[in-house]
């Protein structure tokens, strides 16, 4: 059915949360209006006590189909993320083999996608070194987004790019936003020179790791970036920023409207290094969990906007890789899976924080959504948009439990996270597509869809 109207006594609209009724033909939004306006005959569907909020949007999720399925693959990915309230997500172009660099790798990431997705899935190109002049036809193949690094990635399929590489592609790329790893390479070789080299087999203690990734990393690439934006006139996006003394830096890109926007994650919300046990390599990734007050001050810019995004960066490995069991931050794979958490970690917080919860569902929908040309589709529940939209029990208490979430490999820092609210039940252009029932997931068939640029 996707076809009805839907009746909430809280949606959370453009305007703010009110009670309203949303009027869906063919999975796409007529029009929204009163909560009692009489139908036309339609079937309705009444969300009850549970808040209706539009479909998150997470452009920063690493799949790894095809290639290294094992750590993630786009069901269980997909799964997760109808399980968390995301209906759309944004794959990143590295960790899968081929790595999507040019039209092969586009090609056999819709292979693997094919048949296997349960909420609707974009691509994110890739800038190495090799090809920044062939960014234009990776645009045409339909990405909506490319993504360079600046320093290691970690997986030799993706070499990162120096400062003329990163021109280059700027210069190139019109259209779609280049998300930018920002950390530069010389701040972290001086902070191991000055720790003493990282030990594998012999590094458990987490302010070890933190030390090696400092501020400086950060701040002085996105320094680089902003220049190169001010002066190429490209969009540029800063990923997973984890240090607040990069924040001064994207509000002179305010002040001189240069195009320079950036993201932050639930984890660096979330976590602080001084809670963060001995071995415990589940909090790993790149950039770093870092202290409180540096916590507080990104909540902070997601109040203010300065911080347009909050997103994941789901980085799932294998339990191996992770190192789980050693607990060596040096060899343990970095990055932190969490698609079917966010939100849901987010909710409790924010209002702790005195942040409406109207603000955080912007930064994890429409702004998201925007920087990827995805505005007028998803992101928001108005006229014309895709009826993408998730029941929240705002009253509902869960404990997060590894091996009951929906990514593929049972490892996350929220092990044993008291967390207040739950997804109920998800829909995907007006199809139900995830609910809970009598406290188990249940999901319909696959009906995620390949979200194609405009190229």
């Amino acid at each position: 059915m996707t076809t009805f109207v839907l009746r909430a006594r809280t949606m959370y609209l453009p305007g703010g949360p009110r009670a309203a009724s949303l009027w869906v033909k063919d999975g796409v939004i007529e029009r929204v209006s009163t909560l009692d306006e009489p139908t036309d005959g339609r079937p309705e569907i009444d969300a009850g006590a549970h808040f209706v909020m539009p479909g998150l949007v997470d452009t920063h999720v690493h799949i790894n189909d095809p290639g290294r399925s094992t750590w993630e693959g786009f069901a269980t990915a997909t799964r997760a993320a109808a399980a968390g309230g995301v209906t759309t997500l944004v794959d990143m172009p590295l960790n899968s083999v081929p790595a999507t660099i040019d039209g092969h790798g586009v090609e056999a990431k819709l292979r693997a996608l094919e048949g296997n997705a349960y909420v609707d899935v974009g691509f994110c190109g890739g800038l190495v070194p090799a090809n920044a002049s062939s960014l234009d036809a990776l645009v045409k193949e339909g990405v909506l987004a490319v993504k360079c690094f600046l320093c290691e990635s970690g997986v030799a399929e993706f070499p990162n790019v120096a400062e003329a590489q990163l021109v280059e592609g700027m210069r190139r790329l019109s259209g779609v936003p280049l998300f930018v790893h920002a950390e530069l390479p010389d701040p972290l070789e001086r902070a191991e020179a000055a720790l003493g080299p990282l030990q594998p087999g012999g590094e458990k203690q987490y302010s070890r790791w933190l030390a090696s990734r400092p501020m400086e990393a950060e701040e002085e690439a996105v320094e680089l970036v902003l220049g190169v934006a001010e002066r190429t006139g490209a969009r540029a996006h800063i990923v997973h920023l984890s240090a607040s003394s990069a924040l001064p830096l994207l509000r002179r890109a305010r002040d001189r409207n240069v195009l320079l926007s950036a993201e932050t994650c639930p984890h660096y919300l979330t976590f602080a290094s001084e809670e963060i046990p001995e071995g415990a390599t589940a909090y790993k990734c790149a950039p770093p969990i870092r202290e409180a007050f540096n916590r507080d001050l990104l909540w902070d810019a997601v109040r203010e906007g300065l911080l347009t995004q909050v997103v994941t960066d789901h980085s799932p490995s294998t339990l191996d890789l992770k190192c789980n069991d050693s607990g060596d931050f040096v060899r343990a794979w970095g990055g932190i899976s969490s698609l079917e958490l966010g939100f849901t970690v987010l909710a409790g917080q924010a209002r702790a924080r005195g942040l409406a919860l109207e603000t955080l569902l912007a930064r994890m929908t429409e702004a998201p959504a925007e920087l990827v040309g995805l505005t007028q589709r998803k992101g928001r529940l108005a006229a014309g948009a895709d009826a993408d939209f998730f029941f929240w029990d705002d009253t509902a208490k869960r404990t997060v439990h590894a091996v009951d979430l929906q990514h593929r490999n049972p490892i996350t820092p929220y092990e044993g996270r008291e967390l207040g609210g739950q997804v109920v039940r998800t829909f995907l252009r007006g199809r139900e597509v995830f609910r809970l029932e009598a406290g188990k997931p249940v999901f319909a068939q696959t009906s995620g869809q390949w979200l194609r640029g405009a190229g």
